[in-house]
């Protein structure tokens, strides 16, 4: 039986709302994109692969119900699209980095840590939780995309619809 795009990502959505596994993805914290675009089983002849559609800023984790405050969407993204300028744009121009401990301060700072450390690796969102001024992200990343990584929790606050402070810790 062939499994369309939108059928697939409709599974995932579901899937990811219940905390469940949805089908073509191998755990319950891969994303609605990841089961998009995981080749569809088929039978017969080959097709296409479905293309992901972007996913939407107010797309939520497993378990929580609150939209992902659309600087945390365009960090995530801009790492997803492999774009430190990207990730530097997510920020204030005088925005700070503390990654565990160490400080990257500005945006040119900040788009040269990126390019260095960041860009290459894959996040899953695993729940956020808005704050007064901000949102914390509990995530796990993959240093090179690939590997089990590490679970890492991230403080922003946010100014303007900007980050002006990230706070990047292990969980």
């Amino acid at each position: 039986m062939r499994t369309t795009a939108s059928a697939r990502l409709a599974a995932a959505a579901l899937a990811l709302v219940a905390g469940g596994t949805a089908a073509g993805c191998d755990a319950p914290q891969e994303t609605a994109r990841d089961a998009v675009t995981a080749p569809a089983p088929t039978v017969g002849a080959p097709t296409t692969p479905p293309v992901a559609p972007p996913i939407s800023p107010s797309v939520s984790p497993a378990g929580s119900h609150r939209p992902l405050h659309p600087a945390a969407r365009r960090y995530l993204d801009a790492v997803a699209d492999r774009d430190a300028a990207g990730v530097a744009a997510a920020f204030a121009p005088d925005g700070l980095v503390v990654d565990v401990g160490r400080e990257i301060r500005g945006r040119d700072a900040i788009r040269r840590w990126a390019a260095a450390e960041v860009i290459g690796g894959a996040y899953t969102l695993l729940d956020h939780t808005p704050h007064p001024g901000g949102t914390t992200l509990l995530v796990r990343f993959r240093p090179g995309g690939t590997g089990d990584g590490f679970r890492a929790r991230y403080r922003l606050d946010l100014t303007d619809g900007l980050i002006t402070r990230a706070t990047l810790e292990y969980a």
